[in-house]
């Protein structure tokens, strides 16, 4: 309670801060603390069929903006108090989102939003709306990142483009709670930071680091230029003036029969390779007109294991030296070649260039997102104009949350490791209270069941207990072996040697005949109609 309590004060304590930070650096901020309705407008959209919720984060105070079903389309919109400006100094993009129930197929990221007069309505907020920004994490199948796409005006065709960042990285795969940061400096760099640790860096106009790139090139192929007829792109081609030798049989076969092969002695060429077996008999409850025409099953040919071969000799077959195959003439270097045709470059027509990218402005925040999970938790979504209130918010809203987060869930590893090593222990008593049951090894049976009591009562001694059975079992089996063999020399109790002896032919015997009834049994076999 004390350590709740103490966190409680120390949000109270940084709310009041960032209020004085909100006054300098045009903050926008919500904590979720509140309802988010009356506050943020849901879609009316008919797509739009997934419940938000005003929920706690699992095991915490702290309340968020809770995604509740699975499989559902989400929409939900924030108007700012009015548009921000991205063009002047740095401006900071921040927001925490805690995958509870982990994130096999969806999005839990942000778009923020041109102002309406471009043509979109809050209530009808949808996959079309107009964004200038979209951040956050992505994946599903072959997608695992944190998207960075920037929504830029091409002042020459009026066009807006979307540039994605290349090779942005990848969103943490466990449960607990991240906080992702996207900073736009003046210099026209970009940060991506995930738990304030910086993972990617680029530069909005370098080609390296968006897809399109920002600035398109000043030249572009001319979709007019058509390739002339004869142009040849040939680099080689075949020889005109070669002719086929008069030696070359195309019509060879790759194989032939070795004609110096001969058939081995003693070959069976009038007995099959296999035979129906003479001891198998027709089952009694076999029906005909069911079953169809019973026959014998098939065994080898007893005759033919002392014998090179059964049935009729082939002679083998051996690579055919005269075969070349299909003859096709050799060929040269093209004296017609021109290399591979492009189009000419011409000027771009829709080229431009800046000093900075012409950013819109953002006048609401929406989080318009598809999912096969639920349990996504937004939370401490900020807009900043100071890189300290975001990492301020990082330290005292997000990391004491994470930190617990993180405790629980090593304990929980922890625990879970012993939860299977106790599983594991409990299967190897139970194996071993079974074959403490085997009659053969009834004499050790009271040791046995010692060492498993000692090992139930202090688990740490399993190994020793697994290692002491084995040395049990192993010291019976050398006496049956051994001492079984060493019996008939002892005169002073014949008649012990001889009950070994006959017992261990007995079990012999038995095991002999049931194998012998096994393979003696008929196999059912239905004749092909």
């Amino acid at each position: 309670m004390m350590g709740r309590s103490a966190l409680l004060l120390l949000l109270a304590f940084v709310s009041l801060q960032l209020l004085c930070f909100a006054a300098d650096d045009d903050v926008f901020y919500d904590s979720f603390e509140e309802s988010f309705e009356g506050r943020w407008i849901v879609s009316e959209k008919d797509d739009y069929k997934g419940v938000w919720k005003h929920s706690k984060s699992n095991g915490h105070d702290d309340y968020g903006l809770l995604v509740s079903e699975k499989a559902r389309k989400y929409a939900i919109v924030k108007e700012l108090d009015e548009p921000l400006s991205l063009k002047d100094g740095t401006t900071v993009l921040q927001f925490e989102t805690r995958l509870q129930n982990g994130l096999e197929c969806g999005g839990a990221y942000l778009k923020y939003l041109r102002p309406q007069e471009v043509g979109w309505k809050a209530k009808e907020f949808d996959n079309e709306s107009p964004y200038s920004i979209m951040f956050g994490p992505d994946k599903c199948g072959a997608t695992n990142k944190v998207h960075f796409i920037l929504k830029h005006k091409n002042p020459k065709s009026g066009e807006y483009v979307e540039h994605h960042l290349k090779y942005p990285p990848s969103l943490p795969s466990d449960k607990l709670s991240h906080v992702y940061t996207a900073i736009l400096k003046p210099d026209n760099e970009l940060s991506i930071l995930i738990d304030g640790e910086e993972k990617k860096k680029a530069n909005f106009f370098s080609a390296e680091d968006f897809e399109p790139p920002l600035i398109p090139p000043k030249t572009i192929p001319d979709p007019d230029d058509k390739k002339p007829e004869d142009w040849d792109e040939r680099a080689k081609i075949p020889d005109p003036s070669a002719v086929k030798p008069d030696d070359w049989d195309e019509d060879a076969p790759m194989e032939i029969e070795d004609e110096e092969a001969v058939k081995p002695e003693g070959w069976l060429d009038d007995e099959p390779e296999e035979i129906d077996d003479p001891e198998a008999t027709k089952p009694e409850d076999w029906d005909d007109e069911e079953d169809g025409e019973w026959e014998a099953p098939k065994i080898d040919n007893p005759k033919c294991e002392t014998a090179p071969g059964c049935g009729e000799w082939k002679r083998p077959m051996k690579r055919n030296p005269a075969y070349k195959g299909k003859w096709s003439p050799p060929l040269i270097d093209n004296p017609n070649y021109k290399g591979i045709w492009k189009p000419r470059e011409i000027p771009n027509p829709n080229y431009f260039e800046l000093d900075k990218p012409d950013f819109e402005p953002i006048a609401a925040i929406g989080i318009e997102i598809w999912t096969m999970q639920d349990g996504i938790l937004f939370d401490n979504i900020l807009i900043a104009k100071n890189e300290k209130v975001a990492e301020s918010y990082r330290e005292t809203a997000w990391k004491p949350k994470f930190e617990v987060e993180k405790e629980k869930q090593k304990a929980e590893e922890e625990a879970a490791g012993l939860d299977e090593l106790a599983g594991f222990q409990k299967k190897v008593f139970d194996v071993l209270y079974k074959v403490a049951d085997i009659p053969f090894l009834s004499k050790y049976k009271l040791q046995i069941l010692d060492l498993i009591e000692k090992a139930e009562k202090q688990p740490n001694l399993t190994i020793g207990v697994l290692v002491s059975f084995v040395v049990i079992v192993l010291t019976v089996f050398s006496k049956l072996i051994f001492g079984g063999k060493k019996q008939p020399r002892v005169e002073k109790k014949p008649e012990v040697a001889e009950t070994s002896n006959d017992q261990g032919s007995s079990g012999e015997k038995a095991e002999e005949e049931e194998k012998e009834e096994t393979a003696a049994a008929p196999r059912r076999r239905r004749r092909d109609t």
